[in-house]
């Protein structure tokens, strides 16, 4: 007689317009992985995570069941997870009917997760007021701006905050996945899992993916022509005077409306430039770092390494050993 497994959790998978079914069945599968993986190490009495997918109710708000790994109980989500949309986050249909039942559920004691641009839907419920969250390095601003009072991180792949879960790119689903499996059948599973599909176990960081976006869209003319000579120079020459003149303003003046159309001061900005050529350098080339720091403008290669891993999280030769796609040929 086969023993009934005990269910240990309901996860829940919203499925809102617009959802990526690539990390919704990635993160069903990686659920019943790790339930495999768990009656592995315990057949008798090994825990299961039961796996449900829910639609917006067509009968109104509030969602319905149309999934469900183990069916025939009553549903009782303890973990709901907002996955990653496939549209950009301007884009995103309104999850009002969504985000009224999430809230419902979170209330009702249920832990609410999202992965990517699913930090928008926990935020229109209201969710994400005075939290710290993180999403896609891209969508940094506009979660901000959307939701001024959440505290936005994207250095973190994943923000455990207890009954609320963030996580940052799209495909960080497997940080999600892997650390709600440590949380519900423990760190032997989670490292079984995760040795199972070769994927990293959480404790990821966003900042080594996180590539430098300038604003040129701010509509200060002056300070663009300033950003222009930064980007075709190489941003060798950033010092106030030299940017001032290039964007015909006073010294005070072009401080404040470049830190104003920017977010930051010249100094940052020029480094920011540096250092993406020396990531492009590091991943394309075999040149010593040393020679990589010189060309794009340091001539200490100490203050480089130190600058480097600050912005990247990684010292130049780690970056290359990840990121280098010439460093075996």
């Amino acid at each position: 007689m086969t023993m009934q497994r005990k269910i240990v959790a309901e996860i829940g998978l919203v499925l809102y317009p617009e959802v990526q079914l690539a990390a919704v069945y990635g993160m069903t599968d990686l659920f019943r992985i790790a339930g495999d993986m768990s009656a592995a190490r315990d057949d008798a009495g090994a825990p299961a995570i039961r796996v449900t997918h829910w639609r917006k109710s067509e009968a109104g708000d509030g969602a319905e069941c149309v999934e469900d790994s183990h069916p025939g109980t009553p549903h009782a989500p303890s973990h709901l997870i907002a996955p990653p949309s496939l549209v950009m986050p301007d884009k995103m249909q309104s999850m009002r009917g969504f985000a009224a039942w999430l809230a419902e559920r979170h209330a009702g004691g249920s832990t609410l997760c999202s992965v990517c641009a699913g930090a928008f839907v926990l935020g229109e419920a209201g969710l994400l007021e005075g939290r710290e969250a993180t999403t896609h390095w891209a969508f940094a601003e506009a979660l901000a701006a959307r939701f001024p009072t959440v505290k936005v991180d994207v250095d973190r792949m994943v923000i455990d905050d207890g009954d609320i879960i963030t996580a940052g790119g799209i495909l960080a689903w497997t940080d999600l996945g892997l650390t709600l499996v440590e949380r519900l059948l423990g760190p032997g599973v989670m490292l079984d899992t995760a040795r199972f599909l070769l994927i990293d176990p959480p404790g990821r960081a966003q900042r080594p993916y996180n590539h430098f976006m300038p604003r040129f869209d701010h509509g200060d003319a002056a300070i663009l022509r300033a950003q222009h000579w930064l980007q075709a120079s190489g941003a060798k020459e950033h010092s106030v005077a030299a940017l001032a003149a290039v964007a015909k303003l006073e010294e005070r003046t072009f401080l404040r409306r470049f830190r104003s159309a920017t977010g930051l001061r010249p100094t940052e900005y020029a480094q920011q430039i540096r250092i993406a050529r020396a990531r492009e350098a590091l991943e394309l080339t075999r040149r010593p770092v040393e020679q990589i720091a010189w060309e794009v403008g340091y001539g200490d290669p100490s203050a480089f390494r130190k600058l480097f891993q600050r912005i990247t999280g990684l010292a130049p030769a780690d970056y290359r050993r990840r990121f280098g796609v010439a460093a075996q040929a």
